[in-house]
């Protein structure tokens, strides 16, 4: 296992640091579909992807969720992080958007591993990537048209699974667009004729 993590995170953490990461963490296997973290769980464990994708949500007062980000190979997710260090339970679902890999860092050493510059490095990256996420998605909902945004969306997608197919049902890309399946099937039907996209069923291919 040590040497996959070099091999991920040679470029990113020292190499003291890697061997520790070895030593206290654990290998977590996430299904496609499968939630990784819930609303109102307790996060004791820092995830940080090796392999996949994971889709970060949000849910509000009425049960209306909000799809926020995707986290890649050699992320970890920012929210989490303050859900941890604040022992507060969580306020976002992680949901494995492919089969995922990821290694699992217990809460204790957040803190301990301050001690290495790159940790450091590595932790305040991550809360500045997801902030410049969470500010595109609010501009998104707020200036973007209905069509600008799905594009995006589909386009997020691509760039995080690597594959211009994108298996989803027109009811999930609204579920997660907080947004009704007849709007997103005219704003799809929409994007086809503009020759974006090709609509199968079941499947959507990026052009």
């Amino acid at each position: 296992m040590k040497e996959i993590l070099k091999e991920k995170f040679r470029n990113i953490l020292q190499p003291e640091l890697i061997d520790e990461m070895a030593d206290k963490g654990r290998l977590m296997s996430v299904t496609e579909g499968k939630i990784m973290i819930d609303y109102g769980k307790y996060i004791k464990e820092i995830p940080m992807v090796l392999s996949g994708s994971v889709r970060i949500i949000r849910e509000d007062d009425k049960g209306n969720e909000l799809f926020l980000y995707y986290l890649g190979e050699r992320d970890t997710c920012a929210m989490s992080l303050t859900c941890c260090t604040q022992h507060k339970k969580s306020e976002i679902k992680a949901i494995a958007e492919t089969d995922t890999e990821v290694w699992m860092i217990p809460l204790q050493y957040m803190d301990l591993w301050m001690k290495y510059s790159t940790w450091r490095q590595f932790i305040f990256n991550s809360y500045n990537l997801r902030f410049e996420e969470l500010i595109n998605a609010l501009d998104s909902v707020a200036f973007l048209r209905m069509d600008e945004r799905l594009m995006n969306y589909l386009l997020d997608i691509k760039q995080n699974t690597g594959s211009f197919t994108i298996s989803k049902t027109h009811q999930e890309i609204a579920t997660e667009m907080n947004t009704s399946r007849v709007v997103v099937s005219r704003l799809l039907k929409k994007l086809e004729n503009e020759d974006k996209i090709v609509l199968h069923r079941n499947k959507i291919e990026i052009l």
